[in-house]
């Protein structure tokens, strides 16, 4: 496993409508590392933005899609999400504020 530090945990943040819907209730969605555990992404959270206290952390593994180029067949890079819920005293993130 590669020695991953914590500002090369998160790529960059997730803008969709459901991601949108879920900052309500204070879950942030991440693009991460591909090696990247739970306990890595808690504490890359948690130090990047000031004042965070994370709750929970939920992650999904995304396969590449296959795609065309003519007779070429390819396939985009593997992903991974990390849905992170903050606790009720916690700070919001300021990136998503504005948006």
């Amino acid at each position: 496993m590669a020695n991953i530090q914590y500002y090369d945990v998160i790529l960059k943040p997730v803008i969709t409508e459901k991601s949108m819907a879920g900052m309500s209730d204070k879950k942030y969605t991440f693009l991460v590392h591909t090696e990247a555990n739970k306990t890595q992404i808690k504490e890359a959270v948690e130090k990047m933005f000031e004042g965070t206290k994370v709750k929970s952390v939920n992650t999904m593994n995304l396969d590449g899609k296959k795609k065309r180029r003519g007779m070429v067949v390819g396939k985009t890079a593997k992903t991974k999400k990390a849905i992170v819920q903050l606790t009720e005293d916690s700070k919001e993130i300021e990136i998503f504020t504005g948006l």
